[in-house]
């Protein structure tokens, strides 16, 4: 599968430090072996894949590629966003 990444998800991942970028690097190369595959709730329609105890990474899987929403280096950029939904 072909990882396409949105303007704030490439902006988001630049911005993150350099310990959390390489883990979310590892975590992108293998969601291109392995999809994800739960969804969230209330019918948002994105996955949330973590990469850390904090971290995630939000994307859309359209066909044969993975669209890179957002890239989150803390729990609380996540909630603020997943909050907008509700």
């Amino acid at each position: 599968m072909d990882l396409v990444f949105s303007d704030s998800a490439k902006k988001e991942l630049e911005n993150l430090p350099q310990e959390l970028k390489v883990l979310f690097l590892k975590r992108l190369e293998k969601m291109t072996v392995l999809p994800p595959r739960k969804r969230m709730k209330h019918g948002i329609p994105c996955h949330a894949v973590k990469v850390t105890k904090q971290a995630r990474i939000v994307c859309e899987i359209r066909g044969d590629k993975i669209y890179v929403l957002h890239c989150f280096g803390s729990h609380k950029e996540y909630e603020r966003w997943y909050r907008s939904y509700k």
